[in-house]
């Protein structure tokens, strides 16, 4: 939900944004991994969320720290098999630009970019990877992003 009720009608607003709560579940490591629910989030949330939901793992075989500054910011790497997984999440009340160095991927390739826009709803792009060590990503207040391939 976006507010702290059971339905989005009423409580106070959720601070932070739909894909910051989306990368915690990479971000913080549980082999069970937990979504609080409602039953109305079923439909209320967008697709690309629920998707993200089903197929994210619980068990990483790799862990990298890539930047953060504590109370500020965190962007983290995970790698499961052969997928990557990339998640920044934002405290501040401005934005954060950041150029990411991701060696993990290739001149090329291309990945799956879950942002949020200037309004705060999720968005699911493509991001085609133009230099592996320069990165380039804003992540909004209160936050978050998502690449994975």
């Amino acid at each position: 939900n976006k507010r702290h009720n059971r339905t989005n009608d009423g409580g106070t607003i959720r601070k932070t944004t739909d894909v910051f709560q989306l990368a915690t579940a990479v971000l913080y490591q549980n082999p069970i991994q937990n979504f609080a629910l409602a039953p109305n989030n079923l439909t209320d949330a967008p697709a690309l969320a629920i998707d993200f939901m089903k197929q994210v793992p619980t068990t990483w075989d790799e862990t990298v720290f890539l930047d953060g500054y504590p109370g500020k910011y965190c962007v983290l790497a995970r790698r499961h098999g052969d997928r990557w997984y990339v998640v920044g999440v934002n405290a501040q009340k401005e934005p954060l630009k950041l150029s990411l160095n991701l060696p993990m991927w290739e001149k090329g390739e291309t990945v799956s970019y879950y942002l949020d826009d200037k309004k705060r709803q999720p968005q699911l792009e493509e991001l085609k990877i133009k230099n592996p060590a320069e990165v380039k990503v804003v992540i909004q207040p209160e936050g978050g992003i998502i690449l994975t391939k």
